[in-house]
This record gives structure tokens, C-alpha cells and sequence, in this order.
């Protein structure tokens, strides 16, 4: 087939911008621009601003600068700290004791950040130096991190899913409400992990030295109403209709600002920085988005996403084999690059296929984060391993092994989800 021919000389002149260190956005546009010029008689030039101008005025994209931006302003506050002590009195006593924080923790700020390595970073920051100095296992230090930092591409606000949603043209507040269930799940898996290993190494007491009463515990709540009652107005505000998810965007970075204000950390510089940080990571993204797009309008003028959509169709696979294999390519493709990266090269191509096998595709877009998540820490890009190393000063391959169990985990949960898709699909359905 002509197709397969276009299909591997985009993904040659891919391979070659992206290994000649070429930023990602512009790789994208210098194959589209190549593609049309080699293969068809569309005037590049023209396409090529159309698109790109359509792909970057989108008004749903209006909510991914807003939701980064909150993330920077929490991220320069004390909410580490705060999370800790809030989660420490009711955790304490469970078997594997503090390292639930670190699953807790990474769950509550993510529905807050909506970015995996932001997550990792500020959950870290503080549980790491309290789990050592308690004398936890490192590897279980590194590797509930790992696991439960992931949580920050599917519990909403996801950046990603932001994303996916623009790419396939779905409601973001339906991605979103989507994504809490299983995000849960997720949650609940790794917690039930900590306490089969605490339980199976006979270290269920050997952490919690520390006792606290209900006096104590109803106290440390106090530490985490104000992030909670921010991700209630906010994801509240999305579920019952009273507002969309960009103005939830909107009521989220208000909330972080007077957050800030309240703890004495909203600072001209303070706020400076997270302003100019949500600016770069916004740029960034959107470039990506754009470069994306019109890729994708040049793979459709040389109809590679339908030939190769209608190649799979007939190799007849089943539902399960489709899923199986997409979950090998996406964990694949996320040894080379980030998450962000693999969905917008990817989408042009998967789309179809997932619309013809029959797929809900508020479903896959849960799917699609899981695997996605999987891929932060997967070897040798894995982003999450490097943040971790980082802090943790440790060897690759060591936070590599002790994040092997939450990956067993997670591809334990597409199990789930396959068979269970009402976890993502019920909430969205009652929207």
C-alpha cells in the first residue's frame, strides 16, 4: 500500500529531527511540512497558519493555562508541610504507616496540580526526609512516590486530559469527572499494596511509634479543609453544570491565590515566578499542540490514519487485542518520550481505530492516562525516575526496581478498567 510508504518516511524524518535533539513542536512541523510538499499539491504555507491558529485560539484550551497556573501558585506554598501533618495522625496506624502519605498525599494534590512531576516534587519534598529519618525502606519511599505521583495525569484537573479532550474534539468536564473513579482506584490499589507488604515483611507496628487520639486527628484536619474545599468548589462547580471547566479554571486559581494569602506566602516574587512558570510550561504545550495539528491535517491529506485504521479492521482483532496491544505500544513509545508528546502524535492515527472498534472515547481517555502513567515510569525517559533521582540522590536503576511493583499495579488496573468501564463511564453518564 502507497500509505505504508508516506507512513514510514514520516516516521524516518520524525526519528531523525527528534534524535538530532530538535524540539518536539518544531519535529512535528517540519514533518507535516515535508509530508505536504513531498505528497501532496495543498499549498503548505496557507495550511500551515490556518491550523496552527485554529489549533492555538481554541477556547477549550482556555482552561490549561489556568489549571498549571494554580498548581505553580500551590506548589510555592507550605502545602507539603500541610499535607503531611494533616494525613500523618490518620495514617499512622495503618499497616505500612506513613508511606500511605505519600499515596494520600500525591492523590489530593493532584486533584489540585494536574501535573505528575509537580506532584512528585512537592509530596516529596517533604515525606521523603520524615520517612527516612523514621527509618522507612527506601525502595518503599521511592517506589509509593513513583507510583502515586502518577496520579497528577488522571485525578482532574489533568493537564493531559486537556489535551486528549482537544485532540478528539470530547467535553473536558466529562474527561474530568471520568477520571475520579478510576484515579481512586488507582489510589486504592497502591494503599492496599503498602499494607500486603507490611504485612507479609511483619512490619505493620514497627512504624507507629506515634499515637494520636481523635482530639489530635479531628485537629489535623484543619491542615487540609482549605485544599479540600478548593477541590470540592472546583470540581463540584464542573459536575453540576454551574460552571465549565475552564471558569472552574478561573475559580481554581482564585482559590490558590487567596490560599496562598492566607498562609503568608503570596509574595510580588511568589507570584512572579508561578506566573512566569504556568507561561513556560503553557507555551510549551501549546506549541506541541500546535505543531500537532497540523501534522495531523498533513497525515490526512495523504490518508495514512484511514488506510492504517482500515488495515487494523481488517485484521479482525478483538476488543481485548486491540486493548492489549495499544497498552504495549503506548508503554513502548513511553520509553522514548513523554506522555504529553506520545497522545498528540499518536491521536491522528488511534482516533479512528478506537471510533471503528466501537470504544467510548471518554472510556480510552481514562485508558489512555493509565498507560500514559505507566510510561512516567518506565525506563529510559521515564520523567518521574528522574525528578525522584534528583531528590533522592539515588541510582537510576535502583528507583527503576523499586517502582517495578506500582507498574504491575497499573497495568493491573487497565485489567480493571477493561472489565469494569462503568468505573470510568458512570459518572460522566449522570452529567
Amino acid at each position: 500500500m502507497i500509505e505504508i510508504g508516506y507512513t514510514a518516511i514520516f516516521l524516518a524524518v520524525l526519528f531523525l529531527f527528534l534524535g538530532t535533539g530538535v524540539w518536539i513542536a518544531l519535529s512535528l512541523i517540519g514533518v507535516a511540512t515535508i509530508g505536504m510538499m513531498l505528497f501532496t499539491a495543498r499549498p503548505v504555507g496557507d495550511a500551515m497558519a490556518t491550523t496552527i491558529w485554529s489549533a492555538s485560539s481554541s477556547w477549550t484550551l482556555a482552561a490549561l493555562p489556568l489549571f498549571v497556573w494554580m498548581g505553580e501558585i500551590l506548589f510555592r506554598t507550605r502545602l507539603s508541610e500541610n499535607l503531611f501533618r494533616g494525613l500523618q495522625p490518620w495514617m499512622n496506624r495503618l499497616p505500612g504507616g506513613l508511606l500511605h502519605v505519600n499515596i494520600a498525599g500525591s492523590a489530593i494534590f493532584a486533584a489540585i496540580s494536574g501535573s505528575s512531576a509537580a506532584t512528585v516534587a512537592t509530596v516529596g519534598k517533604m515525606s521523603i526526609p520524615e520517612l527516612r529519618r523514621r527509618r522507612y525502606p527506601e525502595r518503599m519511599i521511592v517506589g509509593t512516590l513513583a507510583g502515586a505521583g502518577t496520579l497528577g495525569l488522571l485525578i482532574p484537573p489533568s493537564i493531559t486530559l486537556i489535551i486528549y479532550g482537544v485532540a478528539v474534539n470530547e467535553s473536558i468536564a466529562k474527561l474530568f469527572i471520568a477520571g475520579i473513579l478510576p484515579g481512586l482506584m488507582l489510589a486504592a490499589m497502591f494503599m492496599a499494596y503498602v499494607m500486603g507488604w507490611s504485612l507479609a515483611t511483619r512490619q505493620s507496628d514497627d512504624f507507629a511509634a506515634e499515637r494520636y487520639g481523635w482530639g489530635e486527628r479531628v485537629r489535623a484536619l484543619g491542615q487540609l479543609l482549605p485544599v479540600l474545599a478548593l477541590i470540592l468548589a472546583v470540581m463540584g462547580a464542573i459536575y453540576t453544570g454551574i460552571a465549565t471547566a475552564t471558569e472552574a479554571a478561573v475559580l481554581g486559581v482564585a482559590g490558590a491565590l487567596v490560599l496562598s494569602a492566607l498562609q503568608g506566602e503570596l509574595t510580588w516574587a511568589s507570584f512572579r515566578e508561578s506566573l512566569l512558570g504556568a507561561t513556560r510550561t503553557s507555551s510549551m504545550i501549546a506549541f506541541i499542540l500546535a505543531g500537532s495539528s497540523f501534522l495531523t491535517l498533513a497525515m490526512g491529506f495523504t490518508g495514512i490514519p484511514r488506510a492504517l485504521a482500515t488495515w487494523i479492521a481488517d485484521l479482525q482483532l478483538s476488543p481485548a487485542m486491540l486493548i492489549a496491544a495499544l497498552t504495549l505500544f503506548y508503554i513502548v513509545l513511553g520509553c522514548f518520550l513523554d506522555g504529553i508528546s506520545a497522545i498528540v502524535l499518536t491521536m491522528a492515527v488511534v482516533e479512528p481505530i478506537i471510533r471503528q472498534a466501537g470504544f467510548d472515547m471518554i472510556w480510552f481517555g481514562v485508558f489512555l492516562m493509565i498507560v500514559v502513567e505507566i510510561a512516567q515510569i518506565t525506563p529510559p525517559i521515564g520523567f518521574n525516575l528522574f525528578v525522584l533521582q534528583g531528590m533522592t540522590g539515588r541510582e537510576m536503576d535502583f528507583i527503576a526496581r523499586a517502582a517495578a511493583p506500582m507498574f504491575a499495579i497499573m497495568v493491573l488496573a487497565v485489567i480493571v478498567l477493561y472489565l469494569f468501564p462503568g468505573i470510568a463511564t458512570v459518572l460522566p453518564s449522570h452529567m
